[in-house]
């Protein structure tokens, strides 16, 4: 594994997650997603669960898992897009 190509294929993201913003289920191949969250609460969720985010938390999601991300109010969350090591 050439760990200095792992890196530079990590990406990296803040989003914000409102009550009204619909983020669809949806899936990545060849990467796991790991949310940490920055502000406010919400849920990763998942076909047939949901978890609860509040601050400091983190939702992980494993490679063509079907995911997505709600809140009731108000949440921010940074997210990794790490490559699957083969």
């Amino acid at each position: 594994m050439d760990i200095e190509l792992l890196k530079s294929n990590i990406k990296s993201n803040v989003y914000h997650i409102t009550k009204d913003k619909v983020v669809a289920l949806h899936k990545h191949q060849k990467y796991d997603e790991v949310f940490y969250c920055l502000k406010g609460k919400g849920f990763g969720v998942l076909e047939n669960q949901e978890k609860e985010l509040n601050v400091s938390d983190v939702f992980v999601v494993r490679e063509n898992t079907m995911h997505a991300l709600c809140s009731d109010s108000e949440m921010w969350v940074a997210s990794f897009l790490i490559p699957v090591a083969e």
